[in-house]
């Protein structure tokens, strides 16, 4: 997912970065609010970190703008404490506020909270290259996959069969065919070869892989992504 940070400190705009990104982000940067409104406008973000006092156009005035016609979670980021500057930017539109210093742990899981209200509420608008069922998510066009609004690291070949399976959500794929269109060969016992890898994938997609959520077997027939 694409989060866009905006602070004129450019110290605090790379250590968000960093923090982010070591999450499985992939991260924008702006330095002012005129800079956040021009990668809105060129880029698809799925969440801002707004800081409130910038040269040019602050994040007040930006965050107003902003939701003119958008409705990006964002987290408003400044160096006041005081109730009258989180009342306000609350009021105009940002979903959550954080002051600094900040924990960058606390940070992450702020980000984490919107992104997964974002996603389980419907706010992110499904596009013909995103498959969503339940918290399960794959985004075709930047080749991820989230759980919950938790990027999920899958190898290509995971990747290829969670994303057959989320795009056909409630059909049930026999081994065989999963094979065959993932593998793009024709299936000679191809049981063990699937098997493991649906296993791999349940270890990393379910919060109990014996009892799980999304992937489930079929028995006779083959493995399904549930339809949520």
């Amino acid at each position: 997912m694409n989060i866009l940070v905006c602070d004129d400190d450019k110290a605090i705009v790379d250590a968000i970065g960093i923090y982010l990104e070591n999450e499985g982000y992939q991260i924008f940067k702006a330095f002012d609010g005129i800079e956040a409104i021009e990668i809105i406008d060129h880029q698809e973000i799925h969440l801002i970190i707004m800081d409130i006092m910038m040269p040019r156009m602050d994040g007040i005035r930006a965050t107003m703008k902003i939701r003119e016609d958008n409705k990006i979670p964002l987290i408003m980021l400044s160096a006041k404490s005081e109730d009258y500057d989180k009342i306000l930017g609350l009021n105009i539109g940002a979903d959550d506020y954080i002051t600094k210093p900040f924990n960058p742990l606390e940070l992450i899981a702020r980000v984490k909270s919107q992104l997964r209200r974002y996603t389980t509420l419907g706010g992110l608008e499904t596009k013909s290259n995103v498959y969503k069922t339940g918290g399960l998510m794959v985004d075709d066009e930047s080749k991820t996959i989230t759980v919950d609004g938790d990027i999920v690291h899958l190898t290509p070949v995971q990747y290829k069969i969670v994303k057959l399976l989320t795009a056909n959500a409630g059909r049930v794929f026999s081994i065989e065919e999963i094979y065959e269109k993932v593998w793009n060969e024709t299936a000679f016992s191809p049981e063990n070869t699937v098997t493991v890898h649906i296993r791999k994938i349940r270890e990393k997609i379910e919060i109990n892989p014996k009892e799980p959520k999304y992937l489930k077997v079929v028995w006779g027939v083959g493995y399904k992504v549930e339809k949520i």
